[in-house]
C-alpha cells in the first residue's frame, strides 16, 4: 500500500475540488471546493496520523487542516499549539471542526477557554464561548450561567460576528436546557434581537434564540 504523505492527500483533495462547491464554501467564508463527505471518506481511509495531520496543518490549505483535524489525535496536542491553531482557523469550517473535534476532547479545554474568554481576537474569543455552549449543557455545575448571561446581555449586540454567533449559542443552550433562567434568555433575546432576521430555510430552527428555545422545549415536551 503506498505511503500517504502530505503530497498524496493535496493531490487527493485536488482530485475531489469541485468548483460549484468551491462557490458554494465561498458564500460561507470557506476556500475550499471539496464536498466534506468525500473529505471525511479520504480521513476514514486514512485513520489516525498525528505526525501527518500536522503536517498537512502546517500547509495552511484549507481541506488539508480540515483532514488534519480528522486524523489528528486532540489529546497529543499541548495547549500551545491549541492556542496557536485556533488564532491561525480564519476559516469558519475550520474553526468549527478544530473546537468541536480537536479542542473539546483536550485535557486543556477548561485552561484554554478561560484564556480566550476576554482575548481581543474573535477566533479565540468565539472558541471560549462555544466551549461555554457545551459547558452550560454537559457541565453546568463549572460555569456561572447568571454571569454568563449579564455578559451576553451587555456584550451580544456589539460583538464582532463570529463572537456574536458563539454567544447567541450559549444564550439559547440556557434558555433550552435550564429552565430556571429561561425566561430571562427569552428576554435577553428578544430585546437584543440578534439574528432575528437571519435567512432560514423552510423546515429549519431560526438561530434567533427565542425561536430556537422555544421550538427546543417544544420538541422536549412531546
Amino acid at each position: 500500500m503506498a505511503e500517504t504523505t502530505v503530497d498524496t492527500v493535496l493531490a487527493d483533495l485536488a482530485a475531489l475540488d469541485d468548483p460549484r462547491m468551491r462557490e458554494v464554501n465561498a458564500s460561507r467564508g470557506d476556500d475550499h471546493g471539496v464536498n466534506l463527505t468525500k473529505l471525511r471518506g479520504l480521513a476514514k481511509a486514512i485513520k489516525t496520523d498525528h505526525d501527518l495531520a500536522t503536517a498537512l496543518w502546517a500547509t495552511g490549505d484549507t481541506a488539508a487542516r480540515l483532514v488534519a483535524i480528522l486524523v489528528s489525535r486532540p489529546k497529543a496536542f499541548t495547549a500551545d499549539e491549541l492556542n496557536a491553531m485556533v488564532r491561525q482557523s480564519r476559516s469558519p469550517k475550520v474553526h468549527d471542526w478544530l473546537v468541536r473535534y480537536v479542542v473539546k476532547k483536550s485535557p486543556h479545554t477548561e485552561s484554554l477557554c478561560v484564556a480566550w474568554f476576554d482575548d481581543d481576537d474573535p477566533t479565540a474569543a468565539s472558541a471560549a464561548w462555544s466551549l461555554m455552549s457545551d459547558a452550560v449543557v454537559t457541565r453546568p455545575e463549572t460555569v456561572d450561567i447568571r454571569a454568563l448571561l449579564d455578559t451576553i446581555e451587555n456584550e451580544m449586540r456589539d460583538a464582532p460576528d463570529r463572537v456574536q454567533w458563539a454567544m447567541n449559542t450559549t444564550l439559547a443552550m440556557i434558555g433550552i436546557h435550564h429552565p430556571e433562567h429561561r425566561a430571562r434568555a427569552l428576554d435577553i433575546g428578544e430585546r437584543l434581537g440578534v439574528l432575528r432576521d437571519y435567512p432560514t430555510p423552510p423546515n429549519c430552527t431560526s438561530p434567533f434564540a427565542p425561536l430556537w428555545i422555544g421550538e427546543m422545549v417544544r420538541r422536549q415536551n412531546t
